[in-house]
């Protein structure tokens, strides 16, 4: 497994692109390079330090969330099957798979992944996660 590849997943909510190669999945995303990728962790220390009236809600929340944390996008991922394949990297950024702004095309994103991974659950695309930006006191619901 090397992590400058571009990996096809199926992540907890949608088919993505995984790397810790950030030019490389600007360039299949065909998106601006000063626009910030979301970054998927494989265990909850390592966030970066969260204010601490939030640790409990973040480390309790049933469902996998994305936290905005000086303006860096984090998510735990808790499914088991993203988090067995991510558990070998750590950390890398993802993105859905598709164009920036368009809908996923299996086309676009099995030609532009490195390694296809599929597991048993195929690939699919349900309802996106929560965002919630943190500052010092507060929490904000973005989407």
């Amino acid at each position: 497994m090397k992590p400058d590849l571009v990996y096809l997943v199926q992540t907890n909510t949608t088919v993505g692109f995984l790397s810790q190669n950030l030019e490389k999945l600007n360039q299949i995303k065909k998106r601006p390079a000063n626009k910030k990728f979301l970054k998927v962790i494989s265990e909850y220390s390592l966030l970066p330090r969260t204010p601490k009236k939030f640790r409990k809600r973040i480390r309790r929340t049933p469902n996998t969330n994305t936290y905005i944390i000086k303006n860096e996008a984090y998510r735990v991922i808790t499914e088991p099957h993203h988090k067995e394949f991510l558990k070998k990297f750590k950390w890398m950024y993802s993105s859905s798979a598709n164009e920036s702004g368009k809908s996923f095309d299996e086309k676009f994103a099995t030609k532009n992944a490195d390694v296809l991974v599929i597991d048993k659950r195929g690939y699919f695309e349900s309802e996106p996660s929560k965002i919630y930006k943190l500052s010092k006191n507060k929490i904000k619901r973005i989407r």
